[in-house]
């Protein structure tokens, strides 16, 4: 609900601030006196285009401000903060329009889009005036105000459901058919660099090893002559480490004998002798095994090159060729399983399209049931409202591809004349036909799941156009019946509806310092039949119009 409406600069208000009520506010004044710019600056909150002519004369900005109650709701607060606006206990969106043409947006006091002010506007509220149909023209709104009457709005969320379902999946399907080519060349690639790997048979650290071996083949004849060189110093010869070692043993125990100091020294000796004679062994067995091999020597230096040739392709180390090949298994692996991928998801698909066909076909029957009570409905209620020869119908068009609405398109179809086909709405109603059309469609939908929200404002601009006497009686009766459940904002110049008002506020205009300006105040009960005195005669109020005003005031 729409508790305060705040203007400054804007067309001929200064400065004006309104605070409106629940139930039925009305506003009246005399013709030009600026009743619908509180309509127009309600609309610019709601999203519409700015003009810079709208700023004031010697302002730099027009600046509008709505204090709403926040739509009560989990969806409307994920909406908030998927947005990145604070929920708080009132809502404030203020809309700015600068001198230089620009125009600025806010709610809750962060910055917003004039997109984020129209998807916020349906929780806030709508507007019906002679050029605000934009809504009632609108094949998606029509679509769920049949479905908030037939009480379908669960069963066309399945068939949203449903629809996206098989979208997504159809998209999944083609873009794994877009790339099946790259996808064959990829595992062309992998395949041959996972064979190349993996014919090498490449071991941990084997190029080292590799190298070693390398080294100790083309160093043979050094390797050799060191190798004896040692062995004949450390144990072959008479002169060799082990032959003088011993020799200092058996010298020492000729005198063990005589002093116990010697006993630990021998043992230090022998135990040196038997270091070095092993070691004499150990240079002894490799000096055999040290034989030309021709042929092991040519296949290391293949396998050195193989090795050479995968580090120049596929990593700098081996660890690098190792641990890319295993990369390479991995996404074979991935791409070798996807190819499978495409008819699962065939066979998804078909599976969801059944599923939709089926929910699709179920709401199609429930529409065209309830299609039928809604169009009775609104033509009573135009009757009513002076147009007892129009014609409403709800129309199905079938659709060539399916939607996420259904099977079919709805269509709103109104004639306002016997004898004239029933056409859409917007190419078959004038602006004044348009609003007792909208107020009849909305007086059905009381109640219904996508009618009204508790307390949501509606605003109607001069629905009273073009009648009067007992058709304006008519409206007045069906604005009252549905502002129980919304708020209504309605500009009027006819007394008979006036009189219904829960609230009524007088829009007038004033000259200072030879400058226009636009006030509104809300009346008191003896202000109110003044005003609806003035009304009933004009510029000369009768004691008979003063009469007639005090009952149009008792009317409910």
């Amino acid at each position: 609900m729409l508790q305060e409406l705040d203007i400054e600069s804007y067309a001929v208000v200064d400065k004006l601030r309104v605070r409106f009520r629940a139930g039925l506010n009305l506003l009246t004044g005399e013709t030009g006196s600026g009743k619908s710019i509180v309509v127009d600056s309600l609309a610019l909150l709601f999203g519409a285009r700015a003009d810079a002519g709208v700023v004031r004369a010697g302002a730099k900005r027009a600046r509008i401000s709505g204090v709403f109650d926040p739509p009560s709701g989990g969806e409307f607060r994920e909406w908030l903060e998927r947005r990145g606006f604070a929920a708080d206990d009132e809502l404030i969106v203020e809309r700015q329009i600068l001198a230089s043409s620009k125009s600025r947006a806010y709610i809750n006091g962060s910055p917003a889009t004039l997109s984020a002010l129209k998807e916020l506007a349906p929780w806030l509220g709508d507007i019906h005036g002679q050029h605000d149909q934009q809504m009632l023209f609108s094949a998606r709104a029509q679509t769920r105000m049949l479905d908030g009457f037939a009480g379908t709005v669960a069963a066309a969320r399945g068939v949203q459901e449903a629809y996206r379902a098989c979208r997504k999946l159809d998209a999944q399907i083609r873009e794994l058919q877009a790339g099946e080519q790259e996808r064959l060349r990829r595992l062309d690639l992998l395949q041959f660099q996972a064979g190349e790997i993996g014919r090498a048979e490449l071991q941990p650290g084997e190029d080292e090893e590799l190298q070693r071996e390398r080294s100790r083949l083309l160093n043979l004849s050094r390797l050799r002559e060191s190798c004896a060189t040692a062995y004949d110093a450390l144990y072959e010869t008479d002169s060799a480490a082990s032959a003088q070692l011993k020799t200092a043993v058996g010298r020492l125990e000729t005198v063990s004998s005589l002093d116990e100091w010697f006993a630990d020294r021998i043992e230090n000796l022998e135990t040196a002798r038997a270091i070095v004679d092993d070691a004499a062994f150990e240079i002894g067995n490799y000096l055999d095994k040290l034989e030309a091999q021709p042929e092991r020597q040519e296949q290391i230096e293949e396998r050195l090159a193989l090795i050479e040739r995968l580090k120049r392709k596929y990593g700098a180390t081996l660890d690098d060729v190792l641990q890319y090949g295993e990369k390479v298994g991995r996404e074979l692996a991935a791409l070798e399983a996807g190819g499978a991928a495409p008819a699962a998801l065939q066979e998804q698909l078909r599976a969801a399209e059944g599923a939709y066909r089926s929910q699709a076909a179920a709401l199609a029957k429930r529409r065209r049931e309830a299609a039928e009570k809604l169009a009775a409905g609104v033509e009573r209620e135009l009757a009513a409202l002076a147009m007892g020869n129009a014609r409403f119908a709800v129309g199905f068009e079938p659709l060539e591809d399916w939607s996420a609405d259904g099977l079919e398109r709805i269509a709103f179809l109104f004639s306002a004349n016997p004898g004239q086909p029933a056409r859409p709405l917007n190419r078959a109603a004038s602006g004044g036909e348009l609003s007792r059309v909208a107020l009849a469609l909305k007086t059905c939908l009381i109640g219904t799941e996508t009618g009204m929200e508790t307390l949501r404002t509606l605003v109607f601009d001069e629905v009273d156009s073009g009648v009067g006497g007992r058709v304006a009686e008519a409206i007045g009766k069906r604005l009252k019946k549905l502002s129980g459940d919304s708020q209504l904002l309605c500009v009027t110049h006819l007394p008979q509806i006036a009189g219904f008002a829960d609230t009524h506020f007088h829009v007038a205009k004033v000259e200072r310092r030879q400058q226009a300006f636009a006030s509104v105040s809300e009346l008191s009960e003896g202000q109110r039949i003044e005003e609806l005195a003035r009304m009933l005669s004009g510029a000369e109020v009768t004691a008979a119009a003063v009469a007639n005003a005090r009952q149009l005031a008792a009317v409910e």
